[in-house]
């Protein structure tokens, strides 16, 4: 070890790592609230199995993860290798889990084959129940998918473990 105060003092690796944890402190900081706290949950985005001409059309997967603070959930996620750009991308609350249903939410998402889901939403005390039973699920849409709304990727949301 080289010391950089003259007979003994601190050296470069106990520099190293005071820098270290410095910088995971520094980093941790900066990371918004949602991130450090709130329940974590996660899907995969995948085409259901279809027949007929409309199954060519449908392609593509990706992931969506979600951090619930307080009854603000907040929805990042991305996509790639859809038949055609993506036209709308939503939030919907299943009749059961891993069943279909209806649109609770819009969220943001890139108008392309491949890209970004993003949004925020505020659950009712009944959506916030259906999240914590695996009942909320992200749907996208593209140009090409299945009729009669496009859509394309499902995928429900479900604690995550870690």
């Amino acid at each position: 070890m080289t010391s950089i105060v003259p007979g003994g003092g601190v050296t470069l690796k106990r520099w190293g790592a005071i820098a270290g944890v410095t910088a995971g402190v520094a980093l941790w900081l900066s990371m918004p609230l949602a991130a450090q706290g709130g329940e974590q949950f996660a899907a995969r985005l995948a085409w259901v199995p279809t027949s007929g001409a409309e199954r060519a059309n449908v392609s593509g997967n990706g992931s969506a993860a979600a951090t619930l603070s307080g009854r603000t959930l907040s929805i990042t996620g991305s996509f790639e290798g859809l038949a055609a750009p993506a036209t709308v991308a939503r939030l919907h609350r299943g009749v059961a889990k891993g069943a279909r249903g209806s649109a609770i939410a819009d969220l943001t998402i890139t108008k392309a084959a491949s890209g970004a889901i993003s949004g925020s939403i505020t659950l009712t005390a009944e959506q916030l129940e259906s999240l914590r039973q695996g009942r909320l699920y992200v749907q996208v849409h593209s140009e090409k998918g299945v009729a009669p709304d496009g859509s394309n990727l499902w995928g429900w949301f479900l604690k995550s473990t870690n």
